[in-house]
């Protein structure tokens, strides 16, 4: 997203601002919405997670160009840490390579708070070990900071492992008993979770959070 407006002021973000995470969860229910309302017969072909995150990028990036977010970027299955391989530390203090399945950042220009959200989404016949992982990666990926002794925040450079993400969602699908389980996650914990129950078709007044 670009704005050559002269009259352009990008909102400024931080990890620690509780109102930044209200918003950008509301971004998210609000594209949540639009995608579960026009992207249902996806859901309904059984398509792949890629392509579902794929509309719900699209839907996303309709409500941030609303409010003139021009700074952040949403990424599917994005690698690179300022070049390098994103890299996360486990609570066994190893270090794994990811890829997120989706991510709102700034794509390495805003060092200060370059994370906004990262999104995992998993279809309910997968593994209970898949769906952990994925829980475990939204853990990590919101932390303030690994131990002191791995990086110390400065606001100017990159963390050598990835974090400070302001917001995680865990994205559930299940298609068979007719509902999603979002959970929300911020500071390295779950923060709260819902359940959105699922028509058999879909209407304007079915999604609720």
């Amino acid at each position: 997203m670009v704005n050559n407006s002269h009259d352009y002021k990008p909102r400024i973000f931080d990890y620690d601002n509780l109102i930044d995470y209200a918003y950008l969860k509301q971004i998210f229910i609000k594209a949540n919405k639009d995608f579960l309302l026009k992207d249902y017969d996806l859901l309904e072909s059984d398509v792949a997670e890629t392509a579902l995150c794929g509309a719900l990028k699209s839907r996303i990036e309709k409500f941030l160009d609303k409010d003139k977010i021009y700074d952040y970027y949403v990424d599917l299955e994005y690698n690179r840490n300022n070049g390098n391989i994103k890299t996360i530390i486990d609570e066994e203090l190893a270090i794994i390579k990811i890829k997120c399945d989706l991510i709102l950042h700034s794509r390495g220009h805003n060092p200060k708070q370059d994370n906004l959200l990262a999104l995992e989404m998993k279809k309910s016949y997968r593994s209970q070990e898949e769906k952990d992982t994925d829980r475990k990666r939204l853990i990590a990926l919101t932390k303030s900071t690994y131990d002191n002794d791995v990086w110390s925040y400065d606001g100017k450079t990159f963390p050598e492992h990835v974090c400070r993400y302001i917001i995680g969602i865990y994205y559930e699908i299940d298609w068979e008993n007719k509902k999603i389980i979002i959970e929300f996650y911020k500071g390295g914990q779950l923060a709260e979770s819902k359940i959105i129950k699922l028509p058999l078709t879909p209407t304007k007044h079915f999604v609720r959070l």
